[in-house]
């Protein structure tokens, strides 16, 4: 797999010999893990890493790229720290993000973002296959390729050049235009070499990716047998290469040598790994939310459940598809059966709780997202659909409250300062609303858009001194991350 973005085109020999050097053993030394204080250091810090990751992360949220759904978002974050937990080296940060693409890749950025494209959960048909493409992206990041391949690529440039060609590669799926629209003429050839990544790096990627997902307790065969499958399909049906192929090569001595690894680990001889329940929710989130238009969805599920295959998934997504199409109390019906036989499934629960909302059920549903809130108390999505239901409900002080007890959603899930904000709105206070809402938008990126909303918060008449002082202090920290010749009107919205 390329590392980097979307669209990067590894430019190197796949079909050379593959040394063998006893991996599968389980040893920290087969891994072949660089040192500490290794030389890409030199030519791009952690420091600049971050920078630039999140830079890019923000370009993304300006294209409307980023399918921010508090379940996806949860489901993938858990598999990339399960993951984590298994590796033999831990990245300083993790965020794992779902791309609103129906298109199948996957990618790394700097800074330990990692995105998936909506099309690659949808096509995934074992949660292994989605495990494998996660550990090999994972070792991108904690081997630090990105910077070690700038070594000999001359520096990074600069990380606004850099930010740049990554987000347009990953909204242009590396069109050369949209590249050069961007950046110039001639330059945009320039930064998209200096995303490739070498052979070594992609060997590297897929023989400690296997070992870690196995040792997460996956399937070693997943990752193989994906691209195996996805090029297969591209070949016998001829319904073009799919995305991930394109900017991940493979061929079948790079699948072959695969195969021998996860073969040769022993550990556990793990085969057949039963797939979560959450895995099948979630892949059928998606594909509602992807979906271009609800009733579309709502055929799908249907033609399914009609043909016998009655799971709590088919269900879930049929219920999904329903309520967007404004059906809530048919969704509820529907749902109800997955509901009884899966008690202990937030996401199920969280779904029929936001149903009988719909329904205009407010007293079953409030107790019943308070029931779910005070048994998965660490699970951000029941965290945050009971905010937003009590807001919904006219109670937002006790959204806020809820919010602010739950520290640990803080700057990992930046949906909690939106609806902070919501809810110091709704309760009439303006300035608490700018404050939060500066926040939610300084996490994205946007610190342009943060400034703005504490001016209007510090033009506000009714703030106490405390209130004052707490907004020009946060008014100052952003600030100082605009650069000093800022112009609020130079910029102009970035369209998709």
């Amino acid at each position: 797999m390329a590392v980097g973005v979307v669209g990067v085109v590894l430019a190197a020999d796949l079909s050379a010999p593959v040394p063998t050097d006893g991996i599968g053993s389980g040893a920290p030394s087969a891994l072949n893990l660089p040192q500490m204080g290794e030389p890409a250091d030199a030519t791009m810090s952690p420091a600049q890493e971050a920078a630039i990751g999140t830079s890019v992360m923000a370009e993304l949220y300006q294209y409307e790229y980023v399918l921010e759904d508090p379940e996806i978002t949860e489901y993938l974050s858990n598999m990339g720290w399960r993951l984590v937990a298994a590796a033999q080296q831990k990245p300083p940060a993790l965020d794992v993000f779902m791309v609103a693409d129906p298109r199948i890749n996957a990618f790394a950025l700097p800074g330990g973002h990692i995105g998936f494209n909506a099309g690659l959960l949808i096509a995934s048909q074992t949660e292994s296959e989605l495990a494998g493409v996660m550990g090999h992206e994972l070792t991108h990041v904690t081997q630090r390729h990105i910077a070690r391949s700038q070594d000999d690529a001359g520096g990074i440039g600069t990380i606004a050049t850099w930010a740049a060609v990554l987000a347009a590669i990953i909204a242009g799926s590396g069109d050369p235009n949209v590249i050069i629209a961007a950046l110039g003429v001639g330059q945009g050839v320039m930064y998209q070499k200096q995303v490739n990544f070498t052979r070594a790096n992609e060997l590297e990627a897929d023989r400690i990716g296997i070992q870690v997902m196995a040792d997460a307790g996956y399937d070693p065969e997943g990752m193989a047998g994906f691209f195996q499958r996805l090029e297969q399909q591209s070949r016998l049906y001829g319904t073009g290469v799919p995305e991930i192929l394109r900017t991940h090569p493979v061929n079948t001595t790079r699948i072959a040598e695969a195969r021998s690894r996860a073969a040769a680990i022993e550990k556990g001889k793990l085969r057949n790994v039963p797939d979560s329940l959450d895995y099948g929710l979630m892949k059928a989130r998606t594909r509602v939310l992807v979906s271009s238009r609800p009733g579309e969805a709502v055929e799908a599920f249907s033609a399914e459940l009609k043909n016998g295959r009655d799971t709590a998934p088919t269900r879930y997504g049929l219920a999904l598809a329903l309520s967007k199409a404004g059906d809530n109390a048919r969704a509820a019906a529907v749902l109800k059966p997955a509901f009884d036989a899966n008690r202990n499934a937030p996401a199920i629960a969280l779904l029929m709780a936001q149903l009988k909302l719909g329904a205009g059920q407010s007293a079953d549903a409030m107790a019943l997202f308070e029931k779910i809130y005070q048994s998965y108390p660490t699970y951000a999505p029941a965290i945050l659909r009971y905010a937003q239901a009590l807001i919904e409900t006219g109670k937002p002080d006790v959204a806020r409250q809820v919010l602010l007890a739950s520290q640990q959603i803080f700057g990992t899930r930046l949906e909690t300062y939106r609806l902070l904000a919501q809810a110091a709105r709704d309760a009439g206070n303006n300035g608490e609303a700018s404050y939060e809402m500066a926040n939610y938008l300084y996490y994205r990126g946007d610190y342009g858009g943060a400034l703005a909303q504490l001016d209007a918060g510090l033009r506000s008449d009714s703030l106490s001194s405390s209130q004052r002082a707490r907004l020009a202090a946060r008014r100052a920290e952003v600030r100082e991350a605009l650069p000093r010749n800022y112009n609020p009107y130079a910029r102009e919205p970035r369209q998709r």
